[in-house]
């Protein structure tokens, strides 16, 4: 092989290896940026038929109704808790702020935040149903027909009634 072709060849090479580099680089940083949505069934139960679920310190988006009665705030902060439900387990939500003017018991809402435990989010933004025809796509197909009965009004016979 010629000089001249020699240094074609490298110069091809490195710039091949270079782009892939960059490319790699760039999807690794890409994926800690994601955020999956996820309603409180699927966030406990995995999804898909391998159930996978998210991992602690994981960062989210995570939708649902909020429990009646299940509103706590901090009288010394602006932390709110707040537990969601869909059709079948409770996740609680951890969020440190003002709550948006919508935001009420019963309400849809979408949460943003991390994976703290298995059933624990602390969320950085929370969204609230914008009106009563609006809904996220995704929390009105994961919620369609669903009616939940807070724990305070379940009957102690039994799974009867319960989410």
């Amino acid at each position: 092989m010629n000089s001249r072709r020699q240094k074609r060849l490298w110069s091809v090479l490195s710039i091949v290896i270079l782009v892939a580099g960059a490319i790699g680089a760039m999807l690794y940083a890409l994926q800690q940026n994601i955020n999956l949505f996820y309603t409180p069934t699927q966030l406990v139960e995995g999804i898909g038929k391998d159930k996978i679920r998210p991992e602690i310190g994981q960062r989210l988006r995570i939708g649902g109704l909020v429990v009646e009665g299940s509103v706590q705030r901090d009288p010394e902060s602006l932390l709110v808790r707040f537990d969601l439900v869909d059709t079948g387990p409770i996740v609680t939500v951890e969020y440190e702020g003002i709550l948006p003017d919508l935001f009420r018991e019963g309400q849809g809402i979408v949460a943003q935040g991390h994976l703290v435990n298995e059933r624990l989010i602390r969320a950085t933004e929370v969204l609230a149903k914008h009106d009563e025809e609006y809904m996220p796509a995704e929390v009105a197909k994961a919620l369609m027909g669903i009616e939940h009965v807070p724990p305070s009004q379940q009957t102690s016979y039994g799974s009867e009634g319960s989410y």
